[in-house]
């Protein structure tokens, strides 16, 4: 807590600033109420010389040095640019400079000798913290440290990927992803099935994680890394990703989030939606409320229906449902997923 900044105007007489990172984080800090910023840094050979800002991106801390009359540096990387971030802020100590550094680029409480290299130098070094201490002043508890952890990635899949949701929890998603796998492979296809639950046990499943062990931030990168990793380990021709509980569902709100955050890194050419009418111990909104939600979420197609009918009433049948939604509908556990299998193709070469 002693290098954590609680308000901007802690930093404002630090003032002028030389920002690492031209992203979001740099252009947020650059707008803060009082903050003065008169050079920018990247290490992205593609930004650099480009105008951020108001400014001409620099390579070096050395260039921008030259070009401006700063007196501090504020450090605004992303996860997984620890190094980087080290570097920076060692050269900016050694020059003379206060440092200012994100949570997420260079934690001061992990670095000790970084503390005494700016005590050394008689600067100052604080750290834009991820406040845990608010949200333990008003929920009670909260993490030691920030849960967000992986790199952020981009990656574009090859094969297509179809993304497994549902009205609720326990609604069939799992089962859903396992038949659908089956069906592929009884046509001879390569398909991968990725789990984001960790009862996600049985075969043909590829592996299982439990998303809901991540950061929110993180689960979307976590759902991307898995695809690349399928694809550089399997060449597969089909990936099927399992959803976690409903983007509507009512009763239980709090996995809402993770939903999206899965559907979001899986970006998916195609969506089957789960549903299990009358549903014991969960709250469904309903079908065509999830579907709205998904594809408001993701430009995306929900092209099926997967049903539940293990509470079903006696009228509420395929027939039923198909009607009603004016979409292929099949109970996977009676009869396979063979029938939506062929909806997913059609869509896709259609």
């Amino acid at each position: 807590m002693l290098y954590s900044l609680n308000s901007v105007k802690e930093i404002q007489d630090l003032n002028p600033f030389i920002v690492v990172g031209c992203g979001g984080g740099g252009e947020k800090f650059s707008n803060l109420d009082g903050i003065e910023t008169v050079g920018f840094i990247d290490d992205d050979v593609k930004k650099q010389g480009k105008q951020f800002c108001g400014h001409v991106i620099s390579g070096s801390l050395e260039k921008c040095l030259i070009d401006s009359s700063a007196k501090s540096l504020v450090i605004m990387l992303p996860i997984g640019a620890e190094g980087t971030a080290l570097k920076y802020a060692v050269q900016a100590i050694d020059k003379g400079l206060n440092v200012i550094t994100s949570f997420r680029s260079l934690s001061v409480e992990d670095n000790p000798s970084l503390v005494k290299f700016a005590e050394s130098k008689n600067v100052i070094i604080k750290e834009i913290s991820p406040r845990l201490d608010v949200v333990e002043m008003f929920a009670g508890v909260a993490p030691e440290k920030s849960c967000e952890v992986l790199p952020k990635i981009s990656y574009n899949a090859k094969a297509p990927v179809i993304f497994v949701g549902g009205t609720s929890q326990e609604c069939g998603k799992r089962t859903t992803s396992k038949k659908l796998g089956i069906a592929a492979k009884e046509r001879g296809l390569n398909a991968a099935i990725i789990s984001t639950d960790e009862m996600g046990l049985e075969e043909p499943t590829d592996f299982n994680f439990r998303a809901g062990s991540l950061s929110a931030m993180d689960v979307p990168a976590a759902v991307l890394a898995a695809i690349k990793y399928i694809e550089e380990t399997k060449s597969p021709d089909i990936i099927f990703v399992e959803g976690q509980s409903s983007l509507t569902e009512i009763g239980n709100p709090h996995p809402r989030g993770l939903s999206a955050a899965i559907l979001i890194g899986a970006s998916p050419d195609a969506v089957i939606v789960g549903h299990r009418p009358n549903h014991p111990y969960r709250e469904p909104r309903g079908i065509a409320e999830e579907i709205n939600a998904i594809e408001a979420v993701e430009p995306t197609k929900v092209v099926g229906i997967s049903i539940n009918l293990k509470n079903a009433n006696l009228d509420m049948d395929v027939d039923y449902f198909e009607s009603k939604f004016n979409l292929p509908v099949e109970d996977v556990y009676q009869n396979g997923a063979s029938k939506l299998l062929d909806a997913i193709f059609d869509y896709l070469e259609g």
